[in-house]
């Protein structure tokens, strides 16, 4: 009688440690996500906090209280222009991670976002237009077979695309990106290109003199 509680107890203090562990990683855990601009529902999927603790904690790295509202779950943001060559940066970088390191999981996602805001596309704004939240529907997105990796048949580049799509046609949004951007981007290397007047060039010299 005596050995059974002893040893119960010994179960019951193994089971308390690896419980205060295992909160420890999860507080750690949603910190780092927390940092990265995660919404309150990925930190409850992902880790096993209450939702009164993380509200806590993301008050007391922001100031401020979480966002309400429903996640992000159009699977067509991740399809249009803009949106599409960031999704295909983060996922491209993602899915090397997991196939050439130990990452997996939630790991891998926060590396992967951490690389992909390193990008250079993704510095040239002060938010990033994959924010993490959205980076972690589409890779549930993937799980769920609602998206896929195609390969480009002008620069053979992989994209996110909607899944079960005709590949035999598919030219990525760089090789042929909407008349819009096109347009867009004409005007921009006009303005660029377009001679300075004679008179504004003496006044720039006269000033460096």
């Amino acid at each position: 009688m005596e050995k059974a509680t002893a040893e119960s107890q010994k179960d019951s203090k193994t089971t308390l440690q690896k419980s205060v562990l295992q909160e420890g990683d999860d507080i750690a855990l949603a910190i780092k996500m927390i940092g990265l601009g995660a919404r309150l529902q990925v930190l409850e999927n992902e880790t096993s906090l209450s939702h009164d603790r993380l509200s806590r904690l993301y008050r007391e790295i922001h100031g401020c209280s979480p966002p309400k509202g429903m996640l992000p779950f159009s699977v067509d943001w991740f399809t249009s222009w803009r949106n599409n060559v960031h999704s295909s940066i983060f996922y491209s970088i993602y899915n090397c991670l997991v196939m050439r390191t130990p990452a997996t999981g939630v790991s891998a996602l926060i590396r992967a976002y951490e690389l992909y805001r390193e990008h250079e596309e993704a510095r040239q704004n002060d938010e990033p237009v994959l924010s993490f939240t959205r980076a972690w529907m589409l890779l549930r997105f993937f799980k769920s077979d609602m998206l896929q990796m195609t390969a480009c048949n002008h620069c053979a580049m992989a994209f996110v695309t909607h899944a079960h799509i005709l590949t035999r046609d598919f030219v990525c949004p760089v090789c042929k990106p909407p008349a819009r951007i096109v347009s867009m981007l004409v005007k921009s290397a006009n303005v660029d290109e377009r001679p300075v007047p004679s008179r504004f060039k003496m006044r720039a010299m006269g000033a460096t003199a």
